[in-house]
């Protein structure tokens, strides 16, 4: 073992130490709060552990590159995610989430990225984005280009995270017509 390696070992049982916490509960804290981005991530660590910015800094770093390690690992934090996300009154959406994914993992591979509140879905970027919008709809936001808006195929304002958006209320809804407009979404991710 090389002396960085040594290093960071030693610096990770010092923050499961400070912490009280294992790295598979701290694992649990990071999934658990639906963050991604690396920045975010050692900002909660900061906050909520009370432990400083090289060691949040650290911890990000090491469990980020192990759930990289360990798809499984990713995937149970994605449906931990749309287990917080379609709750309460929210909770008789998920069949809708459920079957809109089934239809874009015949797409091919994709990445999912959880967020707080809905789900981001990239390629080389993000191509839809999957949540309830309230208590009685999951919206698709799709970004595509040279597509006609239509009644049903909202288009957004410029600068709004996706280009258009789609609100569904039911399975039924889970058509030919939206499949097509989110395959030509991941099309043009690629």
């Amino acid at each position: 073992m090389s002396a960085v390696d040594k290093a960071i070992e030693t610096q990770l049982k010092n923050i499961q130490t400070k912490t009280g916490k294992t790295l598979d509960e701290l694992r649990a804290v990071m999934h658990q709060s639906g963050l991604t981005k690396h920045g975010e991530i050692r900002a909660m660590f900061q906050r909520d552990l009370g432990i400083g910015y090289g060691d949040a800094n650290m911890l990000t770093q090491a469990l980020r590159k192990t759930d990289s390690q360990h798809p499984a690992q990713a995937q149970e934090a994605t449906e931990n995610t749309a287990d917080a996300i379609y709750v309460g009154g929210k909770a008789s959406l998920r069949p809708i989430h459920d079957a809109l994914m089934a239809e874009i993992e015949r797409l091919g591979a994709f990445e999912i990225a959880p967020k707080q509140g809905y789900l981001s879905l990239r390629r080389k970027k993000q191509f839809a984005m999957i949540g309830p919008a309230t208590n009685t709809r999951v919206e698709v936001g799709l970004n595509m280009k040279g597509v006609e808006a239509t009644p049903r195929l909202v288009e957004m304002p410029s600068g709004s995270m996706c280009n258009y958006k789609v609100k569904v209320t039911g399975v039924a809804e889970v058509d030919a017509e939206l499949i097509a407009w989110i395959k030509r979404a991941y099309d043009s991710a690629a």
